[in-house]
């Protein structure tokens, strides 16, 4: 599904309830963000319109690249929206993207889970394709997922 020509989107139905995906999203983003061997030390966001995203990634190379951004929209255990098109404070900075990340029961006790990356033109979403977006956004999905469980599992 696509609401725009420049999308890129991964989406997951989880075996776990919306509740618990939406937990590990919110407080425990260290523990999935990032696809080994690369790690999210950082991941922070005001969840509320205008709130504060701060994202830093450290792969194991030495890289260290922190990325900054706006809270465009948030809905509790339902939607969050987020864009790099602004520092906090409502800097401009150059975009790359805005992140969409929605959750939905499935209708059997899981999650439907997706994350779409919009871009602002195409030469944006082809690079971000080849980069490894599915293989990456999808792997970060596997492993929220797995935190969801074991959260769910602890009560």
């Amino acid at each position: 599904m696509s609401d725009g020509p420049f999308e890129l989107t991964v989406e997951r139905r989880m075996a776990v309830p919306r509740e618990a995906v939406w937990r590990a999203w919110r407080d425990h983003a260290t523990e999935w963000f990032c696809p080994p061997p690369w790690q999210a030390p950082e991941v922070e966001y005001d969840l509320r319109p205008g709130g504060r995203s701060h994202v830093r990634m450290v792969g194991p190379e030495g890289e260290d690249m922190t990325m900054l951004g706006v809270v465009l929209e948030a809905v509790p255990g339902e939607r969050v929206v987020v864009t790099d098109a602004f520092a906090p404070g409502w800097v401009p900075q150059a975009p790359f993207m805005v992140a969409v990340t929605t959750f939905a029961d499935d209708g059997e006790g899981g999650t439907l889970y997706r994350a779409t990356a919009r871009h602002w033109s195409a030469d944006a979403m082809q690079q971000h394709e080849a980069m490894g977006f599915h293989d990456g956004w999808g792997q970060v999905a596997a492993q929220l997922e797995v935190v969801a469980q074991r959260l769910h599992q602890q009560g």
